[in-house]
């Protein structure tokens, strides 16, 4: 059984990075990511058949080629007017992608397919109420930027059109990370408020969810 975290530790933990994060700022530098590898992988049926989810993970870091084409998959532009490998609600494509490895946490330029540097240390176990989020490879996390989305937080319509597209996104990791022998796991326990400041979101950026996602944990 998954043990959770306590919020409280979270939340120390989460602040003690903050601190650790103003000092090394500088420290962090832009990752750009080499094209992504649009050929192969296996048969669509295939990849439908051996989807699942998982909760333990290898200490196995993931290439630069395999984040690379994983966001590209997830999120990517796939066509000259800009328009991406997942839909969104009117094509506002409020969806943003940040993504924290051991040495930090990245937004995600789909357009330069280049990882802008956030905040430095290890925020991983800060994405989740569970222990395994420490350890998978990297967290994605899905933020609406509703000032693109061109209505409210109070919306209801609103926000299951972010809930809609954040879960596109991450049945398109899914995908990909069944055709490539990668663990992943879609998570909606994220201590929100915390994260939010830990990755210096603006107030009109809400988190949706988050994702695992690494080498499966060998046995």
């Amino acid at each position: 059984m998954t043990r959770r975290v306590p919020s409280s530790l979270v939340l120390i933990v989460v602040a003690s990075l903050m601190v650790a994060s103003a000092a090394a700022a500088q420290d962090l530098a832009p990752i750009k990511l080499p094209a992504p590898a649009m050929e192969g992988g296996k048969p669509l049926m295939q990849v439908l058949k051996d989807r699942k989810s998982a909760r333990e993970f290898s200490a196995e870091k993931l290439s630069p080629q395999t984040l690379s084409t994983l966001l590209w998959a997830a999120w990517g532009v796939n066509r000259p007017d800009g328009r991406r490998t997942a839909p969104s609600a009117s094509n506002k494509q409020e969806i943003e992608i940040y993504v924290t490895l051991p040495d930090g946490a990245y937004l995600w330029d789909a357009q330069k397919n280049q990882l802008a540097p956030v905040a430095p240390g290890d925020l991983r176990g800060a994405t989740g109420t569970q222990e395994f989020a420490a350890t998978a490879a990297a967290n994605l996390v899905y933020v609406a930027d509703l000032s693109k989305a061109g209505r409210s937080a109070t919306d209801p319509q609103q926000m299951l059109n972010v809930g809609a597209d954040a879960g596109f996104i991450a049945q398109n990791v899914y995908l990909y990370c069944a055709s490539e022998g990668l663990a992943t796991v879609v998570r909606a326990s994220v201590p929100k408020d915390a994260l939010a400041k830990a990755l210096k979101l603006r107030d009109s950026q809400v988190i949706v969810l988050a994702q695992s996602v690494g080498y499966p944990a060998k046995k």
